[in-house]
């Protein structure tokens, strides 16, 4: 289901989505929060879209990830494609607290000991803005109670766009690096995940810097295929 967000999530007391009635202080009515394109039946490595209940998906079964699960309660279509969209590229706070706020609601488990931002280079930073990760990190930060933390990205990799599973393992491949140590339990934040390339690169620096058990975070999860 397509929800209009042409809204630009609303006003207090009304739903995020459709401007009716929400119960304070939720930001969406249950409808509409019902309605929204949840990952439900996903791989438990690598949340990958699934179309059948499984423990885990065939890559995953072939070459694991450095991380040891992934967080992505959404897929990356309809509402959700949408509201990311408004927040990466039409730089739309509300629309990054609404996505974290989703995020943080839907989670489960306990919490990491601290949260890590995929890094954006500087370049690519430079020409959007903003480093959209580095912001939902603080602002999962703020409503988690989780410090976060800084790592940053050594070179400036080529888009993953087009390219091959294979190859964008190849291209972010020793693309990380954390600084300090780490505590044993970190969480890794992303807007969306496609292969889970990037994040696992990072899982490497992670473990590398101490990390023994690594999340992957994601908003957002595309569906095989894209």
């Amino acid at each position: 289901m397509m929800v209009d967000l042409s809204v630009r999530v609303g006003l207090p007391g009304h739903c995020a989505f459709c401007m009716g009635m929400a119960p304070p202080p939720s930001p969406w009515c249950e409808a509409c929060f019902e309605a929204l394109p949840w990952n439900s039946v996903a791989c438990a490595r690598c949340a990958e879209p699934l179309a059948r209940p499984a423990e885990l998906c065939g890559h995953c079964l072939r070459h694991a990830p450095s991380f040891d699960v992934t967080r992505a309660p959404l897929r990356y279509e309809d509402t959700s494609q949408a509201l990311l969209q408004r927040f990466k590229f039409g730089a739309q706070p509300r629309a990054g607290i609404l996505l974290a706020t989703l995020f943080a609601r839907s989670r489960e488990g306990g919490l990491p000991e601290v949260l890590i931002a995929v890094p954006t280079h500087p370049r690519r930073r430079r020409e959007r803005g903003f480093d959209h990760s580095v912001w939902l990190t603080r602002e999962l930060s703020r409503q988690l109670g989780v410090p976060h933390q800084r790592a940053w990205r050594t070179r400036d990799t080529p888009t993953q766009r087009g390219l091959t599973r294979r190859a964008r393992r190849g291209n972010v491949r020793g693309a990380f690096h954390v600084a300090s140590e780490l505590p044993a339990h970190v969480a890794l934040v992303d807007d969306v995940m496609t292969t889970g390339n990037t994040l696992s690169a990072l899982a490497d620096a992670c473990r590398e810097a101490g990390a023994q058990h690594v999340e992957a975070w994601a908003m957002t999860r595309t569906p095989r295929g894209i």
